[in-house]
């Protein structure tokens, strides 16, 4: 009788280790990507619940932030990679397991975590949230993914400059070529410069506060902060930056709405409005779209400072209520309505300065989203055009003869700004406009770098801000 081979004894199943912080990253990320949620509203409130638990501290919060944004800044390149690695179709591999293998890219390509460690924690993360079969295949795919390193895995996937030279920045910086072309032409310029701008799209932006004028000062935020942890504002006399891990909401300040948060190029556009001359009358101020409230709460102080009363209106209740949130406390007189700046509430020629920050692409602010430059579509700008050219002729509409419209957007892209101003004063699609070009550029006094003119381009890798655009326009009849 022959005699059985004997088997060797199964391993005992080992329970996968839950790791927080990737579990927690790999959470918004299903979160950017199924609800079409931004990461900046979608992590703060995971990062609080987190460190209610003993064992979540800053340096894992800190770990979990970079995880997260870096995957989502750089997602466009790590596909490419990871498409050389798999042998589907990426869109055949079920967004979940996408989501862990692309936080493992980052983690193997785009940190110094070495390169057994950011593995098999992506492996026990695909295990706790995917299963252990689906963990097989991320362990198998990342391992190929670690045979190289981003300079390499560059060279074979991306082509020669000289080929190709929007294909090439847009997979070695990270942005769909359109938006790469849309960006070089709105910068103009060779390489360097567009290089730049790109890279500075990959860097995590400063955290900077404005002290809402009356309220408070500068220097009483640059106090409370700390001279390790803030700086001075660049350009505008109300902002003060915060070093990496400042927290805004422990400042007394901000607490209790005197200060906000806001980035520096929006308080310069608020400024550049508030500033402009005007002949007659100052006072009565309308902002026309008005949500979150950053720009309408400095421009209410500015008002009440003068003796002006501001009108902030924001189609979307919602917002409205953010508006009227930051708003509260001012002392100067001002009302918050939800209302259509395409339908106005109120009599033309009724205010002396009118500002429109009309809603766009956001293409200036990828520093903050950077999930919003894969979701952006060159079809989105035929979506916002007929709004932006129909809020700007009405505030036109809505300020008096002599008074001012500061025309703003959150957008560098030539049909988002400088298109738009320009179809309005000169009639396409309507009447033309009885306005005229004001010079932006002396009422951001000090700012390098602004152009031509008469209107203002802002931008991160030259001005440290969002790359905001400014047309200022008086009404001449």
């Amino acid at each position: 009788m022959s005699q059985q081979p004997r088997r060797r004894p199964s391993k005992p199943y080992r329970r996968p280790q839950k790791d927080p912080v990737r579990i927690l990253a790999f959470e918004a990320l299903r979160a950017v990507d199924e609800r079409d949620a931004y990461a900046n509203l979608v992590l703060p409130p995971l990062l609080r619940k987190a460190r209610e638990t003993p064992d979540f501290d800053s340096r894992d919060a800190a770990l979990a932030t970079e995880l997260v944004y870096g995957t989502l800044r750089r997602q466009g390149t790590y596909d490419a990679i990871v498409a050389q690695c798999v042998d589907r179709p990426l869109r055949e591999v079920d967004p979940p397991v996408l989501d862990v293998l692309t936080l493992g890219a980052h983690q193997l390509l785009g940190t110094r975590i070495p390169t057994h460690a950011a593995v098999s924690a992506s492996v026990e993360l695909a295990r706790v949230v995917l299963g252990d079969g689906r963990a097989k295949f991320v362990n198998a795919v990342l391992r190929k993914v670690a045979a190289h390193d981003m300079d390499t895995w560059l060279e074979r996937i991306a082509p020669a400059y000289d080929e190709n030279a929007e294909e090439h920045l847009g997979l070695v910086h990270a942005h769909p070529r359109w938006i790469v072309s849309a960006l070089w032409d709105a910068l103009g310029g060779g390489r360097a410069g567009i290089e730049d701008l790109l890279e500075a799209d990959n860097e995590r932006p400063e955290v900077t506060l404005v002290a809402r004028p009356g309220r408070s000062t500068a220097e009483e935020l640059l106090t409370a902060v700390g001279e390790d942890r803030g700086l001075p504002g660049r350009w505008s006399p109300y902002a003060v930056r915060l070093a990496e891990g400042g927290e805004p909401g422990a400042l007394d300040a901000v607490r209790e709405g005197r200060a906000g948060v806001q980035d520096e190029g929006s308080q310069l556009v608020a400024l550049a409005l508030a500033n402009a001359p005007v002949e007659g009358d100052d006072r009565r101020w309308l902002d026309g779209c008005a949500g979150p409230g950053g720009k309408a709460a400095l421009l209410a102080a500015l008002a009440a400072e003068r003796g002006a009363a501001l009108l902030a209106s924001e189609k979307q209740p919602h917002r409205a209520g953010l508006v009227a949130r930051a708003l509260d406390g001012n002392p100067g007189p001002y009302a918050v309505i939800a209302a259509d700046g395409t339908r106005p509430a109120w009599r033309p020629g009724s205010f002396d300065r009118v500002l429109v920050d009309v809603p766009c692409t956001g293409l200036g602010a990828l520093r903050r989203r950077p999930e919003a430059r894969w979701r952006r579509r060159p079809e989105d700008l035929d979506g916002f055009a007929p709004l932006q050219r129909e809020l700007l002729r009405q505030a036109l509409a809505a300020v008096r003869i002599g008074g001012v419209v500061g025309y703003a957007t959150c957008s560098p892209h030539l049909a988002e700004t400088r298109a738009v101003v320009d179809d309005v004063l000169k009639g396409r699609g309507g009447v033309p406009a009885d306005a005229e070009w004001i010079d932006a550029r002396p009422l951001m006094s000090g700012v390098p770098a602004l152009g031509e003119g008469p209107d203002v381009q802002l931008w991160p890798h030259l001005h440290g801000t969002d790359a905001m655009y400014l047309a200022l326009l008086r009404r001449t009849a």
